[in-house]
């Protein structure tokens, strides 16, 4: 015991340092004092960070939160071993109320449950609810501090010059002042803009005053944001990491990515029922007179509900606009059906679901495929089976529920649409298409790679325990059954078997190494990125939540340098990684 009681004293006269001060050490590093347009451009942040704060509160925009619980991995680093999905609509002018999509009765894991806030629940995901937690930690991700950031506040240390992308930013370091009390303030780093001031980044945690209790805890989170409009600066995403933190005595960590889309989305003047829906684009055919058969009137009648549907969940935001790289994905539908001889009466399109879990369906003449789908394919072989499997339910005629064509049965809130359209397939109807995929993939120029698209199947069969959320579509099918074994199980048995060490066998990439969404109007692009093979096992990390970072351009930028995305197929896979399935870059 005299030990522990001098133990103390004797360190910190070991040290040099005088008792007092050994008990309070000052919490932060001494800041530098700002120069005159270091100060004005701190000034002019905190203006604009009110205006931020007040346009998002005029948006009803989606928040899709995904999370994965991960523990420490000798080989690999860190490796998932649960996950959580929740995707809201949010309307900001409530202080914070949600509209969560509810899942669908069949959905075999659940998607939400009760009705809480859409932070609430995120929170809850994140174990923000327990007692060692700040509940409300989450919701302040998208803002530096939505109540008290000023100088008055906070503290700022003037970094350095750095450019984000073509957006010239300075850097600060920020943390409270002193004397200020309560928890959740800001403790980290900002960008801000150099022309308007806007904050375009921020980066770090939040803590609690010197004079509080340290009874709280706070996750690290890294937030961007993105010049969507002229003089609009909006949050995108938040990625969340910790990779060391002890619960129930073991050494666990956590990956989280909240991506925000459908800003230009407006929120119906009321919650009920009789919710309109606005067809754009239609085409006046009252001129045509010809008269049509049995069949052509049935295939009328799918081609009705097929759009009705299509338009309901591009207004819902969870189906992206018509986009340049559905033009490619239409090309692989073509090479399919050429050689196996497949004659549609009318065009097959492909369309992109926006939301992250892997999944595909069909409605009519339509193939949809999620981008989580998408971002985690690994080359063309593997992204034409999943296109022959949906391209067989159309020729099998496995077409939507023809109940839509009735538009009135569309008449539902946004966030009803998980319930209310059934776009899966039965069990029975992919155990067909599945067969006939494979007959396609055996005629068709992917016939020597089909070994290539097997090991995507066998990747997803071997992650689906520890990915239950990924794995659980929301609108569609699941890529797997439901004893977790791949519905393209002949294809997943010509694969070789998964060899982490080989860095020359790629079977599945991250979450998002595709497609990015327009946060403003929903439009997916192809990555402009450069891409590289892994170098160890640790740089495969299939069907992973990984950091987000942006190359921030400014918005008249933006609009001249969006490239054009090419209309032709992905060139021939070749199963290597790092092979681009697209053909750009």
């Amino acid at each position: 015991m005299k030990l522990l009681k001098y133990s103390l004293p004797l360190l910190a006269l070991t040290l040099g340092v005088p008792i007092a001060q050994a008990k309070k050490q000052p919490k932060y590093e001494q800041a530098h004092q700002l120069t005159a347009d270091q100060a004005a451009l701190v000034e002019k942040a905190i203006a604009r960070e009110k205006v931020v704060i007040k346009n998002i509160q005029q948006r009803t925009p989606l928040v899709e939160t995904y999370i994965q619980e991960m523990r420490p991995d000798d080989k690999l680093y860190q490796v998932p071993t649960s996950d959580t999905y929740m995707l809201n609509r949010v309307d900001f002018r409530k202080a914070f109320t949600d509209k969560p999509y509810e899942a669908r009765s069949a959905s075999k894991h659940g998607f939400f449950k009760g009705s809480l806030s859409a932070f609430t629940n995120i929170g809850k995901a994140l174990h923000l609810d327990k007692e060692t937690f700040n509940s409300n930690g989450f919701t302040q991700m998208m803002f530096v501090d939505p109540t008290g950031f000023d100088q008055q506040h906070y503290v700022f240390s003037y970094v350095r010059r750095e450019f984000l992308g073509s957006v010239r930013t300075w850097e600060f370091d920020v943390h409270p002042r002193d004397s200020v009390k309560g928890y959740g303030r800001f403790f980290g780093r900002v960008w801000i803009e150099d022309q308007d001031g806007n904050i375009v980044r921020f980066n770090g945690t939040y803590t609690e005053s010197q004079s509080e209790d340290n009874n709280k805890e706070y996750f690290h989170f890294d937030s961007w944001r993105m010049n969507m409009q002229p003089d609009l600066w909006l949050p995108v995403a938040i990625y969340v990491e910790e990779s060391q933190r002890i619960e129930g005595g073991k050494m666990v960590g956590l990956r989280a990515q909240t991506h925000f889309w459908g800003y230009s989305l407006t929120l119906p003047t009321r919650d009920s029922e009789n919710v309109s829906v606005q067809v754009e684009g239609a085409v006046d055919q009252s001129g045509q007179s010809q008269d049509v058969t049995p069949l052509q009137a049935t295939r009328e009648w799918v081609q009705q509900a097929e759009n009705n549907v299509i338009d309901r969940l591009v207004q819902a935001g969870l189906l992206a606009p018509p986009s340049d790289f559905d033009k490619t994905l239409e090309q692989i539908v073509v090479n399919l059906a050429v050689p196996n001889n497949l004659n549609f009466p009318d065009p097959i399109h492909c369309r992109i679901l926006l939301t992250t879990t892997v999944e595909a369906t069909t409605i009519g003449n339509t193939i949809l495929i999620s981008k989580g789908l998408i971002d985690t394919l690994p080359n063309e072989e593997s992204i034409a089976a999943v296109v022959a499997m949906e391209l067989a339910h159309v020729a099998l005629g496995h077409h939507i529920d023809t109940r839509y064509a009735f538009n009135d049965r569309l008449l539902f809130p946004d966030e009803a649409s998980f319930q209310r359209i059934k776009m899966n397939h039965t069990d029975e109807d992919n155990f067909q298409a599945a067969k006939l995929a494979t007959q396609y993939m055996q005629n068709s120029m992917y016939k020597d790679k089909i070994a290539n698209a097997g090991l995507y199947f066998v990747q997803l069969e071997d992650r689906d325990k520890a990915l239950k959320q990924l794995n659980s579509p929301k609108l569609g099918d699941s890529m797997l059954k439901a004893d977790g074994t791949p519905w393209l199980a002949d294809i997943a048995k010509t694969a070789p078997k998964l060899d982490q060490d080989n860095t020359a066998q790629v079977a599945a990439l991250p979450l998002g190494s595709w497609l990015k969404t327009d946060p403003w109007d929903d439009k997916e692009y192809m990555l402009n990125a450069k891409r590289y093979a892994p170098m160890n096992a640790r740089d495969k990390m299939p069907f992973e939540v990984t950091p987000v970072y942006y190359r921030l351009q400014r918005y008249e930028d933006a609009q001249k340098n969006t490239p054009a995305q090419p209309g032709t197929a992905p060139a021939p896979g070749n199963g290597q990684p790092g092979a681009n399935p697209t053909g750009t870059n």
